[in-house]
């Protein structure tokens, strides 16, 4: 079961967005292949010691995000659409990586700066 997702309780992350990183992150990266079967919210729930809407919440994300689908009894997958974009995405997302460890900001200030700068970009659609 999906053992690579984990929650770090010391984190001033919220543990839905640690879980909904940790996925989009695998997905865009080929860790976790399309048509992958997630685990259940229930039973992740159960494995991270989380409520069920904190998964549910991250599942809610993921899939709004186009980076899985659920297939109602069937389960939560990794979906198809968006490789392309996520791909691209990842490869923004190291390159930031690298700048905020060359010059040396914590990953705190790094986030801050996207979000800042997320919220300064003119949806495209």
């Amino acid at each position: 079961m999906a053992d690579f997702i984990r929650v770090d309780p010391t984190s001033k992350v919220p543990p839905y967005e640690q879980i909904r990183t940790t996925v989009a992150m695998a997905a865009a990266a080929g860790e976790l292949p399309v048509g992958y079967r997630l685990p259940t919210v229930r039973a992740l729930a159960g494995r991270l010691s989380v409520a069920v809407n904190t998964v549910a919440r991250a599942y809610r994300e993921l899939e709004q995000a186009g980076v899985v689908e659920t297939r109602g009894r069937s389960g939560t997958f990794i979906a198809a659409a968006g490789d392309d974009q996520r791909a691209e995405a990842l490869t923004a997302a190291r390159a930031y990586a690298e700048v905020i460890s060359r010059v040396g900001l914590d990953h705190d200030e790094a986030v801050e700066i996207l979000r800042a700068a997320l919220g300064s970009v003119q949806p495209q659609g």
